[in-house]
Parts: C-alpha cells; sequence; structure tokens
C-alpha cells in the first residue's frame, strides 16, 4: 500500500491531538519522506557502491588503457617527426658547413695572394727606396769627402800663411 502525502497529514493531526503539536512534528520527522520499500539499507548502500566502484574502475581501466595507447602512439609519432627532423637539419649543417668552408678557402686563398701580390709590391717600392737612399748618402760622402778635402787643404794653406805671418813677424823683431 502506498502511502499518500494526505495519509501523512491526516497521520500527523491525529498525533498532534493526542502527544501534542512538538512531539507530533517530532515523531513525523522520523518517519521517511516515502514508504519503507523506497528506504536504502546500508547493505543496499554497500552493494550500491561496490557496483559504482566495480564500474568505475572498470571505466578507469579503459580509459587508461585508451590514454596509454593514444600516448604511445603520440610518442612514436614524435619520435618519428623528431628523427626526421634532426636527419634533415643535419643534413642542411653539414652541406652548409661544406659551401661555408668552401668560402672560407676561397676567401683565404684570395687574401692570402693578395697579401702576397702586396708584400712584393712593398718589397720592390722598399728596395727602390733603399737604393735611392743608398745613392744619395754615396753622393752626400763624395759631397763631404770633397768638402773636407778643401777644407783640409784651405786650412793647410791657412796655417802655412799663418806659419809665415809669424816667421815674417818674428825676424821683424
Amino acid at each position: 500500500m502506498a502511502i499518500t502525502e494526505q495519509a501523512r497529514h491526516e497521520l500527523h493531526q491525529i498525533l498532534e491531538e493526542i502527544l501534542g503539536a512538538d512531539k507530533a512534528s517530532t515523531l513525523m520527522e522520523h518517519l521517511p519522506p516515502v514508504g519503507w520499500a523506497q528506504v536504502a539499507t546500508k547493505d543496499d548502500l554497500d552493494r550500491r557502491g561496490a557496483l559504482t566502484d566495480a564500474t568505475l574502475t572498470g571505466r578507469m581501466d579503459a580509459l587508461d588503457a585508451t590514454l596509454t595507447g593514444r600516448m604511445d602512439a603520440l610518442d612514436a609519432t614524435l619520435t618519428g617527426r623528431m628523427d626526421a627532423l634532426d636527419h634533415r637539419l643535419t643534413g642542411q649543417i653539414e652541406a652548409l658547413d661544406h659551401r661555408v668552408g668552401g668560402q672560407i678557402e676561397a676567401l683565404d686563398h684570395r687574401v692570402g695572394g693578395q697579401i702576397e701580390a702586396l708584400d712584393h709590391r712593398l718589397t720592390g717600392q722598399i728596395n727602390t727606396v733603399e737604393a735611392r737612399l743608398l745613392t744619395e748618402i754615396a753622393g752626400v760622402r763624395v759631397d763631404l769627402h770633397r768638402t773636407l778635402r778643401s777644407n783640409a787643404f784651405l786650412t793647410m794653406g791657412a796655417m802655412a800663411a799663418l806659419v809665415t805671418t809669424v816667421s815674417a813677424i818674428q825676424s821683424l823683431t
């Protein structure tokens, strides 16, 4: 027999007449809001909890397996992509290294040739300047030698004249 709200209300009124309003309300609050057939026991709750745990465990295991599979697939995909990228970048770096190495060698050869040409040109110019200086020095030496010889003769002539003058002055005295 289903307990209706009307039946609950009538029971509450009868209890109020017999027990008073407060005690009737207290007693009614201890009754379930539905029939006893609808009230769950601890065993019902334990069975429901076990069923819920089993359902959640199954779902979590399935989700774990799905996620693990997807993560493994993603890991394999990323590893493959990274390996391909590494291979491609290694090839590009090696090609760049080869190209730059060739350019450096060509530049080194060209600069080395320019330095060698500059060295020969500067050596020639230095040799020319040195030859001119040696020629100039030789000319200055010749001129200096002539001047010294001329000055020596002049000095000797002046000394001879001085000796003659001194002798003449001495013979006068």
